[in-house]
């Protein structure tokens, strides 16, 4: 089986699961607890904050470990605007994950916040002019990811940030998809969330990174751990496996860009001549610094995006045709109709994403198995 899903998840890096043992194990304790076990539980959770705050270059004190990506971007949305009093204006994008829209839609509807969509181009690309003229003065907070985990399309957060800054809003960057693959310090936003199954470590952990002066309305209530943000007992040991995986990512990520995105850009070039009609989804790879290293996403008019998806599997190649979050549904995707794409054209989308360890040679084999299958009526 050749893996090709990894925007959906990852295998467990052999290094997470050996560094997230002992605290299985000897070290088990409730990291809350005023004696030897607990404390050795403590300074376990102390160590792994520590190492992530060093790869992100925030204070350790800005962080809040949670149970996955989508807790964490409910905390800092939700969390930092009903937190804010400045005003009761949202921005964000209709390409968001669904973690983030379906957060900013509760806000709408149960605290009548007022949402605003940012205009996205036709490749998912979001300017600094698009984004100013959807702010106001009593714009609370903008939510944009980093890198879009369908179409594989970067965003200059940094600019933005800049641009919400000038009116006083506040700005959160969903970086699930970009962690590992991009540079993640100096972003200039306020809030930053993560998940810890992309990177190769457990399902169940993922991370906020809320600037620690910043006022948030906690999501779950109680003993008051993680600094008043989350209660709850810290699962430890996959907080350290988390710490563990983002090390490592960050010291592969620029080899591992270097590596694969030329495969990626080979790969494309034969995928996208396979078919006359063949269309390309999200950013061009050939615009430096516009879409993920590891990312291929196309549509192919006329075919059904499962039947080559089930083609492939036959192969023993596994893909996917977009977010694992919305699999099984008979609706296109929202991000492929937020990009003008027709919806039954939408409905044929194939998404590859690389794994690290894959080779050149696996990829021209996979290039031909599509060129046979896309050959055929």
């Amino acid at each position: 089986m050749l893996y090709l899903d990894t925007a959906a998840t990852t295998p467990v890096r052999r290094e997470a699961l050996e560094a997230a043992w002992p605290y299985l194990t000897g070290t088990f304790g409730n990291p809350s607890s005023h004696h030897a076990v607990g404390e050795a539980a403590a300074a376990g959770l102390e160590d792994a904050r520590r190492r992530v705050a060093a790869v992100l270059g925030v204070r350790r004190s800005d962080l809040v470990f949670t149970a996955g990506g989508t807790e964490a971007a409910n905390l800092a949305i939700k969390g930092l605007a009903l937190a804010t009093p400045r005003g009761r204006h949202l921005v964000t994008a209709a390409t968001e994950h669904e973690a983030v829209l379906e957060t900013v839609d509760f806000l709408r509807r149960v605290h009548g916040f007022e949402v605003s969509h940012v205009e996205v181009t036709a490749d998912g690309t979001i300017t600094p002019e698009a984004l100013r003229a959807a702010l106001r003065k009593d714009t609370t907070l903008v939510s944009l990811a980093l890198a879009n985990n369908e179409i594989g399309t970067i965003t200059d957060v940094r600019a933005l940030a800049e641009v919400a800054h000038e009116v006083g809003a506040l700005i959160h960057t969903d970086a699930v998809q970009a962690a590992g693959w991009l540079d993640l310090r100096g972003l200039g936003v306020d809030a930053l969330t993560l998940s810890g199954h992309k990177l190769g470590a457990p399902k169940g952990i993922g991370l906020a990174m809320i600037r620690g002066r910043l006022p948030v309305e906690p999501l779950v209530h109680g003993g008051g751990q993680e600094n008043g943000r989350r209660s709850g007992t810290e699962n430890v040991a996959f907080a350290v496996a988390l710490a563990t995986a983002l090390e490592l990512a960050e010291t592969e990520r620029e080899q591992k860009t270097a590596r694969l995105a030329p495969l990626r850009d080979r790969f494309l070039e034969r995928v996208l001549a396979a078919r006359e009609g063949v269309l390309l989804t999200g950013a061009d790879p050939r615009r430096a610094g516009a879409r993920l290293p590891g990312h291929a996403s196309f549509c192919v008019p006329g075919r059904s995006g499962e039947s080559i998806l089930l083609d492939l599997a036959e192969r023993g190649v596994i893909a996917s045709s977009g977010s694992a979050c919305a699999a099984g549904s008979d609706e296109p995707s929202h991000v492929l109709t937020a990009l003008g794409i027709p919806r039954e054209v939408a409905q044929t989308a194939v998404r590859i994403t690389l794994a690290p360890d894959v080779t050149a040679e696996q990829l021209e084999a996979v290039a031909s198995a599509l060129e046979e299958i896309l050959a055929r009526a």
